[in-house]
């Protein structure tokens, strides 16, 4: 993932690959968690990001659970 993934990005995509994309920001959240625990962790900033990639995706999945829909300010 890239750092700090927008929602726009995400709002494109669908219900199979945002499932996707919050397995692999999960993933990868366990490996930089990993790499902090054993004092090989070079970017520390690359932590909040990839949390904040996490709730940004789990926003966006419940938002369409509800029915939210929102529009984007162009």
């Amino acid at each position: 993932m890239a750092a700090g993934t927008k929602a726009s990005e995400l709002r494109e995509l669908n219900s199979e690959d945002l499932v996707a994309k919050l397995r692999e920001a999960k993933e990868e959240l366990f490996n930089l968690r990993f790499q902090a625990a054993t004092g090989q962790l070079e970017n520390h900033g690359r932590l909040k990001a990839v949390r904040k990639d996490i709730a940004r995706i789990y926003t966006l999945m419940r938002e369409r659970e509800l029915g939210i829909e929102t529009v984007e300010s162009a």
